[in-house]
């Protein structure tokens, strides 16, 4: 009787041994995005921008936490703060950093060469000597933006027709 409970013991580890090994590895999975914000945390703008952030990153499907760690630092506007956080993702080895501000960019270019940077909410980077171009910003970064404003001149002169 021993003997048949003990295959049987080793019968379910064996079963459950690639489950577990399958659970360990999704949470290896779970991606890192570091945000730096030149919002202090109670600005009522910034917690707006943040939680329109959170909630189309849910409707993607990703949710902090469960498939996704946010690493959220609010620089308030303090340099000595913002280089501080600059410093402190990078460490972390996120994924991805966002930035929504041209003074926070540079921070993050001194700590990291490799980790991709993504500009949010900065109309002209090329303009603001952010980037060489938009169609090759150079070293790790690029930029998101729902609007191209380079053509808001001319989808204004098509619209008098």
């Amino acid at each position: 009787m021993m003997r048949r409970e003990f295959i049987s013991l080793l019968g379910g580890a064996a079963a459950a041994w690639p489950l577990a090994a399958r659970a360990q590895q999704a949470t290896d999975q779970m991606r890192r995005i570091g945000v730096l914000t030149v919002f202090s945390k109670d600005d009522p703008e910034g917690q707006r921008r943040v939680a329109a952030l959170l909630q189309k990153l849910q409707e993607l499907g990703w949710t902090d936490g469960r498939n996704v760690r946010i690493e959220l630092r609010w620089g308030g506007g303090d340099p000595d703060r913002s280089r501080f956080y600059a410093g402190e993702l990078v460490g972390m080895k996120p994924d991805v950093i966002l930035v929504n501000n041209a003074v926070v960019l540079p921070l993050l270019q001194n700590e990291t060469h490799t980790i991709p940077i993504v500009l949010l909410g900065i109309a002209d980077p090329v303009a603001e000597g952010l980037v060489a171009s938009l169609a090759r910003p150079g070293a790790n970064i690029t930029r998101f933006s729902n609007a191209e404003y380079a053509i808001g001149g001319k989808s204004s002169k098509f619209s008098r027709k």
